[in-house]
């Protein structure tokens, strides 16, 4: 049997925002609503389903792996948007890429301070 990632729940003050944010700025579809979530599905068949929660949000980290044309047109619309960004998960090296293990990456917040970053190449493969 083949293990893959269905889906994850991810907490957002405005769930409805937080999706058409990852969607826009990836070039995914537009979310849909299921039940309590609004959800954004990857070409992997992995959906984010985004839930509107009270309180604090614990930030997670959600790493995407990209063509070189696809972290091309994202990146661009990561500068379009005005989106800061870092080459490394520590929010250092603003306004950089990293070329970790001879692909690029670089990270950048969604509206709730969740770390999306895109990759090339999956990292600890060298190069």
């Amino acid at each position: 049997m083949a293990v893959r990632l269905n889906h994850t729940i991810v907490s957002a003050r405005n769930a409805r925002a937080s999706a058409e944010f990852l969607a826009s700025v990836m070039g995914l579809p537009a979310p849909t609503p299921f039940g309590p979530f609004i959800a954004v599905r990857t070409d992997g068949d992995t959906t984010l389903d985004f839930m509107d929660v009270r309180g604090d949000i614990t930030p997670q980290h959600y790493a995407f792996l990209v063509d070189e044309d696809d972290f091309d047109a994202i990146f661009g619309r990561v500068r379009e948007f005005g989106v800061t960004y870092w080459s490394d998960h520590g929010h250092r090296g603003e306004g950089r890429i990293n070329t970790r293990d001879g692909g690029r990456g670089v990270y950048f917040d969604d509206p709730d301070g969740h770390a999306l970053e895109i990759i090339t190449k999956p990292y600890g493969g060298g190069a």
